[in-house]
């Protein structure tokens, strides 16, 4: 045995020895060509996971054996193949890759080069999404691509946002995008808390992002591209050797801005100026003694002092609002050769909101692999498994009354209970923000898993066929108490607790066959032909009681209420088979055709409608290919392109088109009332696909080596056989019936533009400005009958998210009397002044008029990016004008002194020294005010704003040599740094109403958002 050792040592050593007097060393440097060195250019040994990186100035060096061939990569420059041979230097001069045209996009169903697409499709990288931490996707994608409007409508933790590309194409429909998330359709569901499935995909876990926007692109999905679609890569394994990664960043968050309120001293004058004004107004009940000095009723020794001077002037903004912190942690294991690679990643997210006891905490992982079984065999998949708990506050209450709680209470007594608006006489007595902060409980949990295991074979040259299966399950669950002495909420019902689950859950399975084949030098053809099967279940239950003797249990002791409310419960099963195809040809690399088709069948359709074909096509002309081109020393790219298509919308419930069942009838039966089934919905057979058709028209211009790129597109879409569930005569029995109803309009202009204004030494200015404008128009309505959305109007020959009101036309002057008393025997002067629209004498809703408009005209970025040696600072606008805000919260904030704090804006009202006003004298609410809804509303929601600003600093190669890194960055972050905007509200990028066009409609319940400053490392070894 001893024998055997030392021959086994012997050996081991003589096969050291061997492979050491096989290798040797490399060295070299590598540099673009303008001269200038180039570091971070990883250099990998081709065929194993040996390599390195050049260092600062440019230079490697590396063990190599004999007969090896170098690559040499860079993001951004063409890829480089050299053999090593005999040399014992190799140096390398990187071509920059211009306009990245030879960039791989992910399309739909595959991919293709960035200079062969003929559609409209605009890509962001993982690297350019993490330029600007954030906790969504969504977040990270706004102002990336053009034509792609992203807005944050809200500032709670996860802030959730609105996306629509190109604009709204339905009137009752959802308008977002389809997201398809490493080839997995998500679940296409508004969620709890208006949340979208989308929001809970890691956004540290993305690879890259495309937007197809044009029907040629889309069309491959069909009945649900009307929207437009969003591809969502994730991150893989390496091929390149084993790789750990740590990302990581803190953030401290605080209020960005406060709505002017009255104080304590304000809101008491007023008081005592609206009693006096309330004989003008309501002499009957003046003369009862129905109103009583203010003055009188100060003599709570809490709040007052025996001078009837307030103890108190707080602050609620400050009360409710918090210093709030954020963490961010994300962690990955990747590893792999040529045939084969696996990646682990795990994350956690932690964001407290700045509204107190409101916060965010999201576990995420995953696991992908894929491997090369066989030459002809590829095998690959991931399973993503995420967990968020959410703690909300109570919206409307917290965030109404953080405006509307009188400054002249406490947050708390000296003793520790609790002040409230009750406290002093004649209020209306709405909830402390911060007691109701504190003891209204409602706690979200989302699980959500997403997972797909695909097989690709190659059946012969060129041809491949890949299965796929997906999964997508999301599982939310809501529990929600208020107790017994919450005033306004739980005290109603002496205390009510409240479980609410959704579970929906969607499986697909997809087949296709992809052939490609190049003819000679100047035929390419790709050929795509396959078929997909997809199921969704939903199911939900909501569970209610009332009455509780004791708050101790709250949500999880469901028996402690003795009132039960009836529960509710539902399920729901839809599914739809689908038959596409895809064409693109090539002509000598300059000519180019793609022609798409796709045939739906929904389960949601009648049975005469249940099948629709979506087909598109589209060209394109590289005309810098051209001989007169090719050799320009100016233009470097020049592509010409134009698409038609159609795609289509089936956003409706399933069973929709069917005749239904409700279990909402009651009848006396035997001397009790018993419950019963009966009719519910009425069927339509003939109801059919919304089908939205679109043209485009783009160009591509890169000039100067691509250090200037335009990027401009073109387009009309109209949307016919609109849904929606329209009223029908109660004769009939039934409410409501879905029908296709109308058409509707969208035309649109988008232009980028990327400039690399210096590239010098260790200097590099880059600038990125885009622009996005349409215009939308309902272009007819089934019987031209006006359709009414929350405070929006849909009218033909309108645009969707019309505002409907008065017009304010000021207050009425001490010289008026007359005129105001003609058109509203009420009015006298002092009351708010209001157009007769139709001069019939009189002030009705036959005067409401279109007021405003929430939709922008144009949006858009503007980023810059300088880098000095190791050094990277950017900073990040963004802007939108054109658009309005219907500010709701105007009425009840300025028209209820007496009983509630107000704005400050109502120290610009009617008095007889001062009657050019727009606010009305004040007076008590019960001596009356005009509460209709008017322009006054209206506000500008024009802004810019500082979305980002960011300084890094990379550590050089010789720094991470000593400490065995790979990378390592250092940067901190300033988001949401100033805005311009005249808008009062806390922020002009808002939409508090649930109603499909609601954007721009502010009321209650705001949640400000924050100005967040943040610190962070990226690191790998």
């Amino acid at each position: 045995m001893k024998k055997q050792f030392t021959l086994l040592v012997f050996f081991t050593l003589m096969a050291v020895c061997s492979l050491h007097a096989q290798t040797r060393s490399i060295s070299g440097k590598i540099t673009d060509t303008s001269g200038e060195t180039m570091p971070g250019v990883n250099i990998i040994v081709k065929g194993t996971l040996n390599g390195t990186t050049s260092d600062i100035d440019g230079n490697y060096v590396l063990s190599v054996p004999e007969g090896a061939t170098l690559v040499f990569s860079f993001i951004g420059y063409t890829a480089v193949e050299k053999p090593v041979g005999s040399n014992s230097v190799l140096d390398v001069v990187m071509q920059v890759d211009f306009s990245d045209l030879s960039e791989v996009v992910v399309i739909g169903y595959g991919s293709q080069k960035k200079s062969d697409l003929t559609g409209a499709v605009g890509s962001a990288s993982g690297e350019e999404l993490q330029e600007r931490p954030t906790s969504s996707l969504p977040q990270a994608l706004s102002g990336k691509i053009t034509g792609t409007s992203v807005s944050q409508n809200s500032g709670k933790p996860g802030g959730k946002t609105q996306v629509r590309i190109r604009g709204n194409t339905s009137v009752s429909l959802d308008n977002s995008p389809l997201y398809v998330v490493d080839g997995v359709i998500l679940v296409s569901t508004t969620l709890s808390d208006n949340s979208s499935p989308i929001d809970y995909i890691n956004a540290n876990d993305i690879q890259s992002v495309e937007v197809l926007k044009d029907a040629s692109a889309t069309a491959i999905y069909g009945s649900r591209g009307a929207n437009g679609v969003i591809l969502v890569t994730t991150k893989r394994g390496s091929k390149s050797g084993a790789t750990v990664s740590y990302d990581s960043y803190y953030g401290v968050g605080k209020i960005a801005k406060k709505v002017g309120v009255l104080n304590s001293e304000q809101f008491l004058m007023i008081e005592e100026e609206a009693y006096k004004n309330a004989e003008k107004y309501d002499a009957v009940g003046w003369a009862s003694g129905k109103y009583t000095d203010p003055v009188l009723k100060r003599t709570n020794p809490l709040l007052f002092d025996s001078n009837g001077k307030p103890l108190y002037d707080t602050d609620w903004q400050d009360a409710v609002t918090q210093n709030a912190f954020s963490q961010n942690h994300q962690l990955s294991f990747t590893s792999g050769g040529e045939n084969g690679s696996f990646g682990a990643f795990v994350g956690y997210t932690g964001e407290e909101g700045i509204m107190k006891e409101s916060w965010l905490k999201r576990y995420s992982s995953r696991l992908v692999f894929d491997t090369n079984v066989k030459k002809w065999l590829k095998v690959g998949g991931s399973l993503g498994y995420n967990q968020q708990y959410e703690r909300l506050i109570h919206d409307s209450w917290v965030g109404r009354n953080m405006v509307e709680a009188i400054p002249m209470i406490p947050v708390k007594y000296p003793d520790g209970t609790w002040a409230s608006n009750l406290d002093y006489p004649g209020m209306e007595g709405g909830p402390n923000p911060v007691q109701v902060g504190e003891e209204y409980l409602k706690y979200l949990r989302t699980h959500t898993v997403l997972g797909n295991l695909f097989v690709n074979m190659t059946l012969a040259e060129g041809l491949e066929l890949r299965s796929s299966l997906g999964v997508n399950y999301i599982g939310q669950k809501t529990e929600e108490y208020a107790g017994r002495t919450l005033n306004f909420i739980g005290t109603p019902t002496n205390g009510y607790a409240q479980i609410l689950n959704n579970e929906f859950f969607s499986w697909q399975f997809e087949n296709y066959l992809t052939y490609n084949k190049r003819i000679g030098e100047d035929h390419s053809f790709t050929g795509l032909l396959g078929i997909s099967w997809q199921q969704t279940d939903r199911s939900n239950y909501n569970v209610r009681v009332n009455n509780f003797s004791d708050d101790f249990f709250s949500f999880n002791n469901l028996a402690a209420g003795s009132v039960p409310v009836p529960p509710t419960s539902g399920k729901t099963v839809e599914g739809i088979n689908s038959y596409f195809g895809r064409i693109n040809y090539g002509l000598k690399d300059k000519y180019l055709l793609t022609v798409t088709g796709r045939v739906d069948g929904s389960s949601k359709f009648g049975a005469n409608n249940r099948y629709a074909f979506f087909p598109s096509a589209a060209l394109a002309w590289r005309v810098s290919e051209e001989s007169f081109l090719s050799e320009s020393a100016t233009i470097s790219n020049l592509k010409l392109r134009t698409s038609y298509g159609e795609t289509g919308n089936s956003g409706i419930p399933a069973y929709g088109a069917l005749a239904g069942l409700n279990s909402g009838y009651t009848y006396v039966y035997g001397g009790s009332v018993v419950k019963g089934i009966g009719k519910g919905t009425l069927a339509n057979s003939e109801l059919k696909w919304e089908r939205t058709k679109q043209i485009d028209a783009g160009v591509e211009l890169g000039l100067f080596n691509g250090r200037f790129a335009i990027e401009a597109d073109v387009y009309a879409k109209l949307t016919t056989d609109m849904l929606l569930n329209s009223p029908v005569p109660l004769s009939s029995g039934y409410g409501t019936v879905y029908r296709n109803i109308g058409s509707m309009e969208n035309k649109g202009v988008e232009l980028s533009l990327n400039t690399v204004n210096i590239e010098k030494g260790d200097l590099t200015w880059e600038t990125m400005f885009n622009i996005s404008m349409n215009k939308n128009k309902v272009t007819a309505l089934s019987g031209g009958s006006d359709i009414f959305s929350g405070n929006t109007i849909i009218r033909e020959g309108e645009p969707v998210g019309s505002f409907w009101g008065w017009v304010h036309e000021g207050t009425w002057g001490s010289d008026e009397a007359d005129a105001a008393k003609a058109l509203n025997p009420t009015w006298v002067p002092g009351d708010i002044k209001l157009k007769d629209v139709n001069g019939d004498g009189t002030i009705n809703d036959s005067d409401k008029v279109i007021i405003g408009n929430g939709m922008p005209k144009g949006y858009g970025s503007f980023i810059n990016t300088i880098s000095y040696k190791n050094f990277e600072f950017s900073m990040d606008l963004q802007y939108t004008y054109g658009n309005d805000i219907m500010y709701l919260t105007t009425r009840p904030q300025e028209n209820r002194q007496g009983i509630a704090n107000s704005l400050s804006t109502v120290l610009d009202a009617w008095t007889p020294d001062h009657q050019d006003t727009e606010i009305a004298q004040w007076r008590p609410v019960s001596a009356g005010y005009d509460n209709r809804d008017t322009d006054h509303m209206i506000q500008d929601g024009s802004f810019i704003r500082g979305r980002n600003l960011l300084l890094a600093y990379n550590f050089s190669s010789d720094f991470l040599d000593k400490i065995s890194l790979q990378r390592l960055r250092l940067y901190t972050s300033l988001q949401n740094f100033f805005l311009i905007s005249d808008f009062q509200g806390y922020d002009p990028e808002v939409q508090t109403s649930n109603t499909p066009f609601g954007q721009g409609e502010v009321n209650f319940n705001q949640y400000p958002r924050p100005k967040v400053f943040m610190v962070g490392l990226n690191a790998s070894f």
